[in-house]
């Protein structure tokens, strides 16, 4: 929680494109700013300053500290003031405490305020020193965008595949994304041409990306186009289509790549790299994530409250004597709910994940809820790890 007991005055910042609405309110709730300003660094300073000559101490909170919201922080912090963030969902709570409905930037710029003032408990910090973080983000982000891509190119891909020659599709997707199966598409679009290129001149092109894999491969193939004779509709077609998208898919993982390689150097650089690596299951991409969402997990006052704010504390459901039990929740961080749920499916190999997780299923859980409870577990390890600074240990064979 954010300590507000020295701050004379809370500047709440609807961020916007082109413009922010400003409000101000002093301790007592009494307005001190309420106007539109430019999103620009001349007219942000002169209005921190102002604020700051006439009242004090200023703290400047923001519904969102990236992109649109970055310039106002930046600001913030080279002029001395703290700064703070209010999460989206949570302003939408608490606007419902507020009288009226309507929806407007001048209504959410003094519901920011007035929150900082009144609710503290609700602020998250930002660290504004820790340029890594903020380097991360901004890859890990379009490593994400890249990510929903390929997944969309391969799924065009599989479906017209499956369309045109599903035996084919048997062989090839499973194996779609490997370099060796991308060429091959890229040069030969369609079943016929690629029996016409014949058995050897495939193995030729495959080896080089596919070594051990190249004959094996060429002849499941070859067994496949033995199995259909028939000629879809629309074959022809999808010859044209299916090198273009093999193509794309094949830059867009070739990006990943290097995206990759760079995530790691960031993630190496930072001072909590050893932690996070040392659980099990948390690799590059889950560890810059957690990173970037948790940071320290100073912000955190208990495992609990990190455990809630990603999404794995159970909702319990009690209404008299009809609906009783608990729920998997539907808030949180999506995104850092995604890592650590990614992170215990690649903890399963380790024999103290696993054990908890059998153990779960042992009590009637399915798949995903055992799945759901050992990413909690770990999100309770993981900030015991933040707040103390230790590396990951295995439960000793007697604990368990």
């Amino acid at each position: 929680m954010i300590d507000t007991g020295d701050i004379d005055v809370f500047l709440g910042l609807d961020v916007g494109k082109g413009e922010h609405h400003a409000t101000a309110v002093t301790p007592a709730g009494k307005k001190a700013f309420d106007k539109r300003l430019p999103n620009t660094e001349p007219k942000l300073r002169e209005l921190f300053a102002k604020l700051q000559a006439k009242h004090g101490t200023l703290l400047v909170v923001v519904d969102q500290p990236a992109s649109i919201g970055a310039l106002p922080l930046a600001v913030a912090r080279d002029m001395g003031c703290p700064v703070a963030y209010l999460p989206g969902l949570t302003m939408r709570r608490i606007a419902d405490l507020y009288p009226g409905e309507a929806k407007t930037d001048a209504r959410d710029a003094f519901i920011i305020a007035d929150a900082a003032r009144a609710m503290p408990h609700t602020l998250r910090a930002i660290d504004g020193e820790d340029e890594t973080i903020a380097e991360l983000e901004m890859i890990a982000g379009f490593d994400d965008d890249l990510a929903g891509e390929a997944t969309r190119v391969a799924n065009r891909l599989h479906g017209l595949l499956t369309q045109i020659h599903p035996s084919l599709e048997r062989v090839l997707g499973p194996r779609l994304q490997h370099p060796a199966v991308l060429t091959l598409l890229e040069r030969f679009g369609s079943p016929a041409q690629i029996r016409k290129a014949g058995r050897r001149r495939l193995v030729a092109l495959l080896r080089p990306k596919a070594p051990r894999m190249a004959e094996r491969l060429v002849e499941e193939i070859f067994a496949a186009l033995d199995e259909q004779t028939v000629v879809v509709p629309g074959t022809e077609a999808a010859a044209l289509i299916v090198p273009s998208l093999a193509g794309s898919l094949a830059t867009v993982l070739d990006q990943r790549k290097l995206l990759a390689g760079r995530i790691e150097e960031l993630l190496e650089a930072h001072p909590l790299s050893k932690v996070l690596t040392s659980m099990p299951g948390i690799g590059v991409r889950t560890g810059a994530r957690i990173l970037i969402e948790v940071g320290d997990g100073s912000t955190f006052p208990t495992a609990g409250h990190l455990a809630a704010y990603a999404g794995l504390a159970p909702a319990t459901r009690s209404s008299g004597s009809s609906i009783r039990g608990e729920q998997p929740p539907r808030r949180g961080n999506k995104q850092l709910k995604r890592a650590f749920s990614l992170s215990a499916l690649a903890a399963l190999g380790d024999p103290a994940s696993r054990a908890y997780y059998d153990k779960k299923i042992a009590q009637g859980k399915h798949h995903t809820q055992a799945l759901l409870c050992l990413a909690r577990r770990r999100a309770d390890v993981l900030f015991a790890m933040l707040r103390d600074g230790t590396f990951y240990e295995p439960e000793p064979a007697a604990a368990r």
